[in-house]
């Protein structure tokens, strides 16, 4: 079987944290607890401007909504993403894809 991965297409995500909010319900984590984090990069560029970038961050605890996946169902951060900037399938198509994201990032566990 195919490896799986999610990738993240961070430079359109807006920060809404509806990924966060999707993973927390369907997995009923606590509070704290959750398969994806929404971190704030803020990096300062030449001429005094500023650059915000939000990346959803994949957490030990996710699972890649195994249990939706194998029910045919799409991860539910990648489902719930108002940006559209989330994407889910084998590692190949997601680094193929990730050939024209530049701001990016491809997560597969083993």
């Amino acid at each position: 079987m195919a490896r799986k991965g999610l990738l993240i297409e961070y430079e359109y995500c807006n920060g809404c944290m509806s990924c966060v909010v999707a993973c927390k319900q369907e997995h009923q984590y606590p509070v704290g607890k959750g398969g994806i984090q929404l971190s704030e990069v803020v990096t300062e560029l030449p001429g005094s401007k500023l650059r915000m970038d939000f990346v959803p961050f994949v957490t030990a605890y996710c699972d890649l909504c195994a249990k939706r996946v194998k029910d045919g169902e799409r991860p539910a951060c990648v489902k719930a993403c108002q940006a559209a900037t989330m994407f889910y399938g084998t590692v190949t198509q997601m680094a193929k894809l990730m050939e024209d994201k530049p701001r990016s990032c491809l997560y597969a566990p083993r």
